[in-house]
């Protein structure tokens, strides 16, 4: 009676084993994730992945969390570090794109459709993630735009530097030429002084100034002028067709030319 309660009670206790056993296995089951999802990307960045899963935030719509663009580089990285039981995804790149880097948890494989990359991925009991590193390569009508725009650009500039030289030489033009004086006589003639020297200067100016003719005596004690300059002087103002030198008895009359 003792051996059979005995063979009894082991019985009992491998009944309770196995039911423990087949609890633990559920738990652990229930706690890894699944997932058979579709992953597409626009030319933008923006990632939409939809399908079935069990992970509370592995659908999205939308969204740049999973991308970032370095220069012409764009990057996706989905990570998520719980464990699935199992997992299926089907990845859809931007028209026109290239890989320049893959990694994955599980197996994958590129494929091509329409002109768009396809990579198709899967794995078992082990955490998820896709990382990708691609390119979109920009139309012909996107490089003749960007053309055109730099050649605007570099039209613009050439314009802007070229202004800017007539500017400087015109400014240095001015300065080379400029008319220092220029007195109106009472009858409205002008007399262009420049390269003039300072003293024939200022014979002119005396002239213009007492509106009439003036003899050479008089214009040497008005300027304080030794005589010989003065003399010298009116003879060169009179080569420059400025001035007239009226000869009266023993004096020289000087007067403004009129032109």
């Amino acid at each position: 009676m003792r051996i059979k309660n005995k063979n009894l009670h082991k019985f009992f206790l491998i009944i309770l084993v196995f039911f423990l056993f087949i609890l633990n296995l559920q738990s652990v089951c229930a706690d890894k994730y699944y997932a058979d999802i579709t992953i597409d990307i626009d030319n933008s960045g923006f990632v939409t992945i939809d399908g079935i899963t069990n992970h509370p935030d592995l659908l999205a719509e939308n969204t740049e969390v999973f991308t970032s663009k370095k220069q012409s580089y764009w990057l996706l990285n989905i990570t998520k570090d719980e464990d699935f039981s199992d997992y299926i995804f089907v990845l859809t790149l931007p028209k026109d794109s290239s890989i320049n880097y893959i990694k994955s948890s599980g197996s994958v494989r590129i494929e091509e459709e329409l002109g768009n990359l396809i990579v198709k991925g899967f794995g078992q009991n082990e955490s998820f993630f896709i990382i990708v590193q691609y390119q979109i390569k920009k139309s012909l009508a996107d490089e003749r735009l960007m053309d055109i725009d730099t050649l605007l650009i570099i039209m613009a500039l050439i314009l802007i530097i070229g202004f800017f030289l007539i500017i400087i030489l015109l400014s240095k033009n001015k300065r080379k030429h400029l008319i220092v004086v220029e007195k109106p006589t009472k009858d409205g003639i002008e007399h262009n002084l420049s390269g003039l020297s300072n003293r024939q200067k200022n014979i002119i100016e005396l002239l213009i100034e007492r509106d009439r003719p003036l003899t050479q005596t008089e214009i040497q004690k008005e300027l304080k002028m030794p005589k010989a300059a003065v003399s010298r002087n009116i003879h060169s103002l009179e080569i420059k067709d400025l001035v007239e030198i009226e000869k009266i008895g023993m004096s020289n009359l000087i007067k403004i030319k009129k032109h």
